[in-house]
């Protein structure tokens, strides 16, 4: 099984089963993510506090944003459908 395979698997594994739409939405959207190659970046976040904290978290390859746009393109031209990258848990 490939490295991909196995990463979006782990999502499946840890987070598909919490429940909410978005955060379902999430799940699908980290596996793709997982399955098209996307790298791990550093990101920054505020919490509740405003206290600012620093975080993992795929971001974009080629692959993805490539499927993103073939899935958004429909029988209504390039935006016929929107990608929901839901909320993380």
């Amino acid at each position: 099984m490939s490295d991909r395979i196995k990463d979006a698997l782990s999502y499946a594994e840890r987070y598909g089963q919490i429940d909410g739409a978005h955060h379902k939405a999430w799940v699908i959207d980290q596996m793709v993510r997982a399955l098209t190659g996307c790298p791990t970046v550093q990101k920054v976040a505020h919490d509740y506090r405003g206290q600012e904290y620093a975080y993992e978290a795929q971001g974009e390859s080629d692959e993805y944003l490539t499927f993103i746009r073939e899935y958004q393109d429909g029988e209504d031209g390039p935006e016929t459908y929107e990608w929901d990258e839901g909320i993380a848990p």
